[in-house]
């Protein structure tokens, strides 16, 4: 009896069972959300775009310590993704502030470009007299793009795009890739308000 049953649990524990099999190594689902293009809201700024509808404007108040420089500073929220463009807006008012305003915008590229494996710059230059400069940064950076919009003379806009994650390159790749994609529709829309400073 007893060697019945150690032959039955030899026979019974040898065999496999097909279905199992260990699952392969993947990041979370990503669903994306809708790219419908609505209006940006804010009446402080001197300028008008499109953005996608998955972004909120949300104002800035403080800066530091104390209230921002321009009544025009903004984040675009991205509840789906934990992430914000971080945009700034400074008036220009003579050209020595322009050249200032320029070099901070590349300072700044410079430092996240410390972590980055790779930042690849490209000129903006769009009608309406919108020219500019774009920085997208590959590898650990917090700001995985960059970019700043003016007409020289009299305008200056800055914005930085962070996940309110740690920068994981590769989880984070492919939802990089889609939301610099609308950071680019945003661009291409924005237009200069005549008169305003």
């Amino acid at each position: 009896m007893i060697r019945f049953l150690l032959a039955a649990l030899f026979v019974t524990g040898c065999q496999t069972d097909p279905g199992l099999e260990p699952k392969p190594r993947a990041y979370p689902r990503i669903v994306y959300p809708d790219t419908s293009m609505v209006d940006f809201t804010l009446t402080d700024c001197p300028f008008r775009f499109s953005h996608p509808a998955y972004m909120e404007p949300r104002k800035e108040s403080a800066f530091f310590d104390g209230s921002t420089p321009h009544p025009c500073w903004f984040d675009l929220h991205m509840e789906v993704f934990n992430a914000d463009l971080h945009c700034t807006y400074s008036p220009v008012r003579h050209y020595n502030e322009f050249q200032m305003l320029v070099q901070d915008a590349f300072r700044l590229a410079n430092e996240q470009n410390k972590r980055a494996s790779y930042i690849e710059e490209f000129k903006i230059r769009l009608p309406g007299g919108v020219s500019g400069m774009a920085f997208s940064l590959e590898g650990p950076s917090a700001s995985p793009f960059q970019f700043f919009l003016t007409d020289s003379t009299r305008h200056f806009l800055r914005g930085s795009l962070y996940f309110n994650t740690r920068p994981d390159p590769d989880s984070l790749a492919p939802v990089v890739d889609y939301v610099r994609k609308d950071i680019l529709r945003i661009i291409e829309s924005l237009e200069w308000q005549p008169d305003s400073r």
